[in-house]
């Protein structure tokens, strides 16, 4: 076998810049048509043909920045080896990864690596260093220590190849996925020869790695959006319910169990709150519920539901409750925020109606105010008992673009616990006779220490219970 060239060895030279600057050139010019005509495509569709072609022109483009990061290593030569790397240099900062304009640093380009089996000796080149974010001053693994690094599911075909080329003089060509210092996993294509020696037997192996990752990861969308064109409606209702289920976990507060507000000082209060999915899992409607701590130390407590199931619901209550919000943190009282809620959803163009309470707390003097838009009002539970709060005026969101709503103020007690939900969470109970099944959790919730526990109380008297719809629940305790 003749003798190999290391994938970016410091001794190789770059070729003449001239044939190579061409073909970078022609290269950009077909990235520039590509991504134009791409820019032209729906960037957003329910269309799984569209969603098809487009992810097949972002894989295009990524091949076509692979191959132009890899024409400007060819005609700009490697990097050299961290100092920190080599056996006997100084240590030193290691050398930044090149880049292109508009890209991050090039995780694509090539490594090489040789373990020499005679002396046991391991040689690494600095872009090896950089896919593998080990540190230069690190010898490289041996043979015996690489598998360290790979993925437990992996480590079998790893183990697999590299026997077949030391043992059968087999070349290396394959793949597996990397765990890198950070924790994050990466898809390396290592491909390696035996070198043999004088004697025929293998003397030595030298490979080749590339960081495939975000190739992989265009081909996978290539190859979903494919086989939704032979499932369109139930696949294009598939991935809606993903959308949906993935926008409500971007925008539901991200905290579980108990939560304190405000943070600091007294009077706080204990929040604790569950989204309960329908029966079947597949509604994904717009309910919602949301606690913030304010700039001036009050608290907004909100739940509400627009109409509707599906990705453009979930748009919505993203946007009314990035608004909400907003409104808040500027000091916007209940009542007005709940008309500006209104106008935006009328204004949104899309016909939607929503229902929702608006709650500010203030802890210096436990006074609340609040008000809603068509929603089953706050319970207040106080001594064992409970009572639903009067209701000020306020019709649906979306009904009307003139409406005005009203808000009504009530001071609390220590100990008191307010409870907030949407339609849905007493199944086939609505109104009246849903609140009179919650009051009657009031002995319960007496006996409760915490918010926590108030809403474990909740779920087990109607967690489990069939429902059709999505429903939210939130429980705030006044703490002594």
């Amino acid at each position: 076998m003749p003798p190999h060239l290391s994938a970016d060895r410091s001794t190789a030279q770059p070729p003449g810049r001239g044939p190579v600057d061409a073909l970078i050139s022609q290269t950009r010019r077909l990235k520039g048509d590509v991504d134009a005509v791409r820019r032209g495509t729906p960037a957003d569709t329910s269309d799984p043909r569209d969603r098809w072609q487009r992810a097949l022109y972002d894989l295009a483009l990524h091949q076509l920045n692979d191959l132009d990061e890899h024409l400007a290593q060819l005609r700009d030569g490697p990097l050299p080896v961290p100092a920190q790397a080599a056996p006997a240099g100084p240590a030193g900062p290691a050398p930044t990864t090149q880049s292109t304009p508009g890209q991050g640093p090039l995780l694509s380009r090539v490594g090489s690596a040789e373990w020499n089996l005679l002396t046991d000796e391991a040689s690494w080149s600095g872009e090896l260093y950089r896919i593998l974010d080990r540190d230069p001053a690190a010898p490289p693994l041996t043979l015996d220590e690489l598998p360290s690094l790979v993925h437990d599911e992996d480590r079998p075909r790893l183990t697999a190849m590299v026997t077949g080329c030391l043992v059968d003089a087999r070349p290396i060509d394959g793949e597996f996925r990397l765990i890198r210092p950070d924790g994050s996993v990466r898809t390396v294509h290592m491909m390696g020869e035996p070198v043999l020696g004088t004697d025929g037997s293998t003397a030595s192996m030298w490979a080749v790695l590339r960081d495939v990752s975000e190739l992989r990861r265009c081909r996978r969308a290539v190859s979903e959006t494919r086989d939704s064109l032979h499932h369109r409606g139930q696949d294009a209702a598939r991935t809606g319910q993903r959308l949906a289920v993935g926008l409500r976990e971007a925008v539901l507060p991200a905290w579980r169990g108990s939560l304190l507000l405000p943070r600091r000082g007294p009077r706080t209060l204990d929040v604790a709150a569950r989204h309960l999915p329908s029966a079947t899992g597949a509604a994904t409607g717009g309910e919602w519920y949301d606690a913030l701590e304010l700039s001036d130390g009050a608290t907004l407590l909100s739940v509400g539901e627009l109409t509707g199931q599906g990705v453009g619901v979930a748009s919505g209550m993203a946007m009314l409750i990035g608004a909400m919000r907003g409104m808040a943190m500027s000091g916007t009282e209940p009542g007005p925020l709940m008309a500006c809620l209104n106008r935006l959803l009328d204004a949104t163009g899309q016909p939607a109606l929503g229902s929702g309470l608006c709650l500010r707390y203030r802890p210096e003097t436990r006074s609340l105010v609040w008000a809603q838009a068509g929603h089953p009002v706050p319970l207040l539970f106080r001594g064992g008992t409970g009572h639903a709060l009067d209701v000020p005026d306020g019709v649906l969101l979306g009904a009307g673009p003139t409406s005005s709503y009203g808000q009504a103020e009530e001071t609390l007690e220590a100990g008191d616990l307010l409870l907030l939900h949407t339609d849905g969470l007493v199944p086939g109970r609505t109104g009246a006779a849903s609140a009179h099944r919650l009051v009657g959790l009031a002995p319960q919730f007496a006996e409760s220490r915490t918010a926590q526990e108030c809403l474990l109380a909740v779920l087990r008297e109607f967690g489990d219970r069939q429902r059709e719809n999505d429903a939210c629940v939130l429980v705030a305790r006044v703490a002594s």
